[in-house]
């Protein structure tokens, strides 16, 4: 196959930044899309030049690190992650534009990395369970419907990679929280914290930086783990309660 990459290039957070256009003429189907980046960076460095810079860890579509807007879809035109997506989705003589994410809470830092330690943040302000659970119990001591802990372990499958942020006009990581809030808030566990961990999370989702839900479910439609909108139904429903609660007190 021979495909034409126009790639997002940019050195540092102060460059502008532009698109370079590159040419592979023998690019296997049976590449994955990370592999094929490792081809043109081979090509790239055998001319003295800086390889394109990405992100990539696991390559197994687990941890979410691969984070590429391609053809103006996150993480490309099949619903998986980017290591995931073979170069078969595409036809011989291709134009295939990659762009990081865009999002003013994932600032770029070089070429197609961002920074998303933002999610952290999120994560750190109240994405945990905090009080002393005592040791680990047996598998049936603590009864939960089958049902929920269906629902929380499907919320439990986000994997941060930010798709739906990239997927969203507005930039938003609604799906993100909601899925983080809904795997706690579901199970005895979380109890404790449920109202002061769905207000601090949103709290610093806002401060961050990320917009409002656009309610074009864009977010879902493009998410790797196919997280259902629900959880953001949760969340708002959560966050009333929380704030409603925190009013009559």
């Amino acid at each position: 196959m021979k495909i034409t990459l126009k790639v997002w290039r940019q050195k540092n957070a102060q460059d502008k930044g532009g698109f370079k256009t590159y040419q592979l003429d023998d690019v296997s189907p049976d590449m994955s899309f990370l592999e094929m980046f490792d081809v043109l960076n081979e090509q790239i460095l055998k001319k003295g030049e800086d390889p394109v810079h990405f992100d990539h860890d696991c390559r197994e579509g687990i941890c979410g690190t691969c984070s590429m807007y391609i053809n103006g879809k996150p993480h490309g035109p099949k619903q998986t992650t980017t290591c995931q997506l073979h170069m078969r989705s595409f036809s011989d003589g291709d134009t295939i534009v990659v762009e990081p994410w865009r999002a003013q809470a994932f600032p770029v830092v070089k070429d197609l990395v961002v920074n998303r330690s933002s999610f952290d943040r999120v994560i750190q302000a109240g994405g945990y369970v905090s009080v002393n659970t005592g040791g680990v119990p047996d598998a049936n001591e603590i009864p939960i419907p089958k049902k929920i802990a269906d629902e929380a372990f499907d919320s439990a499958t986000c994997i941060g990679c930010g798709a739906c942020v990239a997927a969203c006009k507005n930039a938003s990581a609604m799906l993100f929280v909601s899925a983080k809030v809904s795997q706690l808030a579901m199970l005895p566990q979380g109890q404790v914290e449920r109202k002061t961990r769905v207000e601090k999370m949103v709290a610093q989702m806002d401060e961050e930086g990320f917009g409002a839900c656009s309610n074009t479910g864009a977010c879902s439609a493009e998410c790797p783990k196919e997280i259902s909108l629900e959880n953001i139904a949760r969340l708002n429903r959560e966050y009333l309660k929380a704030k409603s609660s925190s009013d009559n007190v």
